[in-house]
């Protein structure tokens, strides 16, 4: 395969890793914001964390994942998601990192699925289906 075929096939790959995360994490970002971030205050509460922070998951759970959708400064939006979902695993999560769940899966397979993609296009960037690609945060 030719330099230029594999750099155009890894460039869709990025957007279809860019189209999966930033929707899937919308979605969940959706769930949050409808409930008025209910859960999401009531786990800062219970860790003497104030509530208002709650109100920190609308940017890494709809602002972020729709900039990364849109191919906007792709980088630096996986970093805030990817940040995100480090504090929800250490406060929702913590004791389920070391656990399986009922079919033998990781308890957290998901939000580790929601993070490690997130750092994956921190680290590779948006590719060239994007809005914003000069800058050395795309």
């Amino acid at each position: 395969m030719d330099a230029q075929k594999k750099e155009q096939y890894n460039n869709i790959g990025l957007l279809v890793l860019r189209c999966t995360i930033g929707i899937l994490i919308l979605f969940h970002g959706i769930a949050n914001m409808s409930s008025n971030y209910a859960f999401v205050k009531g786990l800062l509460q219970g860790y003497q964390i104030p509530s208002l922070l709650a109100y920190g998951v609308f940017v890494g759970e709809i602002i972020a994942p729709i900039l990364i959708l849109i191919g906007y400064k792709v980088r630096l939006n996986s970093l805030i998601v990817a940040f995100n979902f480090l504090v929800a695993i250490l406060l929702a999560h913590s004791s389920d990192i070391f656990a399986l769940n009922q079919f033998g899966g990781w308890a957290i397979e998901l939000q580790a699925l929601y993070l490690f993609g997130a750092i994956t296009l921190f680290f590779t960037g948006a590719g060239n289906h994007a809005i914003t690609t000069n800058s050395k945060w795309d």
